[in-house]
């Protein structure tokens, strides 16, 4: 049996980006490389997902050789919801792919809004923490890092 269609890939992605480094960030940062690696996605590709997710202060990037990604903060102060948030404030979140016919604008989008209220209110209560938690209990993550958060 389907369900529904999973969420949108951008965010998909963005949130698999943060719990990876949150799991395998520890008290150091997390190369895109090796991320790009786990998610088994080109290198390319991420870069620019990640620098949009240090512009919404959700990851900090750090030069240099050794260099790569870290938490903003702690991951429990993270949520899904944030991640969202982040992607809408690009201007490649604009869609104008919608219609403007009277049952869009009056029935479908105040539906879609509605339906888009409460994906938020749900992701918010969803933080990497309680991800890391979820991945450690499917047998997905690393060791558990002495340190999730670095300032």
């Amino acid at each position: 049996m389907r369900g529904l269609a999973a969420p949108d890939r951008r965010l998909q992605l963005a949130v698999e980006v943060m719990l990876d480094i949150a799991l395998f960030g520890g008290s150091g940062p997390v190369q895109s490389k090796d991320t790009a690696a786990r998610l088994d996605l080109p290198r390319r590709h991420l870069e620019q997902l990640m620098q949009q997710l240090v512009r919404a202060g959700l990851l900090k990037s750090v030069r240099g050789p050794r260099g790569g990604y870290r938490l903003a903060r702690e991951r429990r102060r993270i949520s899904a919801a944030d991640i969202l948030l982040a992607l809408r404030e690009s201007p490649a979140a604009e869609s104008g792919t919608g219609s403007t016919s009277p049952l869009a604008r009056e029935v479908l989008g105040p539906l879609w809004a509605e339906l888009e209220a409460l994906l938020v209110e749900r992701l918010a209560q969803v933080s990497l923490e309680s991800l890391c938690d979820r991945a450690a209990a499917a047998g997905c993550a690393p060791r558990a890092p002495d340190v999730d958060f670095v300032i």
